[in-house]
């Protein structure tokens, strides 16, 4: 999973390394281009040299501070799903899809603003990090994605004794197709990866929550049946 952003004056330390973890890197790409920064506001002294700098919240890890900043192209403090969109990128330089982005939004802004702020931020980051050491660990071959064998020893080991039918689903509904056909088998990049996790632990718990005689069976009506499956990410 990499961050990349973008700074006019950078542009030409496209694949930049700033991070101590060799699968994060910070792109800067060419942020002069948005226009509600560089010339959208420029006559109402909102250009670029009128922005004075701002620094970091005290205790706040600049690096951190630094990369918020970047992946909030516009400026304004909070960003937005379609800013993180934009930065989130997965080992192949594939944008995470919509879908797991907006899990994150959900599970990461605690005020329910519809965007994320610094705090929050820094939640979802760390968040994402621990995933990249899971997503790291159970990568057998390190071929940048997740099999279906290296997913079903991921969620044994995280406690969920799927069947092999189960387990043959999630993989056909996480994994990315081919590209025009071509290429190596479907496989399940990083976004999916986590999203497909956290979608088996969500439905998992819902189902313990009216399995209250822990017998693996429950009376479900169709209205409690709805809710559990359209709750989920």
């Amino acid at each position: 999973m990499s961050i990349h952003s973008s700074h006019s004056e950078h542009s030409h330390h496209h694949h930049h390394h700033r991070h101590h973890t060799p699968s994060v890197s910070y792109r800067e790409a060419n942020l002069s281009s948005t226009p509600s920064y560089s010339s959208g506001y420029s006559s109402g002294g909102y250009g670029d040299r009128a922005l004075p700098p701002v620094g970091p919240p005290p205790g706040a890890d600049p690096q951190l501070w630094q990369w918020f900043n970047a992946v909030n192209a516009t400026r304004s403090g909070a960003i937005t799903v379609h800013e993180l969109q934009n930065a989130l990128v997965n080992g192949d330089w594939t944008k995470f899809d919509l879908d797991t982005v907006k899990m994150l939004m959900n599970m990461f802004d605690v005020d329910r603003s519809g965007t994320i702020g610094f705090n929050e931020f820094c939640g979802l980051w760390r968040y994402i990090q621990e995933w990249q050491g899971v997503f790291r660990h159970f990568d057998k071959d390190r071929s940048g994605s997740i099999e279906g064998y290296e997913l079903a020893e991921a969620l044994r080991s995280f406690g969920y004794n799927l069947s092999p039918s189960i387990l043959t689903l999630i993989e056909q509904k996480y994994a990315s197709a081919p590209v025009n056909g071509y290429g190596p088998p479907p496989s399940i990049t990083f976004d999916r990866f986590v999203r497909a996790c956290v979608v088996v632990k969500s439905l998992t718990e819902s189902f313990q929550r009216v399995d209250t005689d822990r017998d693996g069976w429950v009376q479900l009506s169709y209205d409690e049946f709805m809710k559990i499956v359209l709750s989920m990410p």
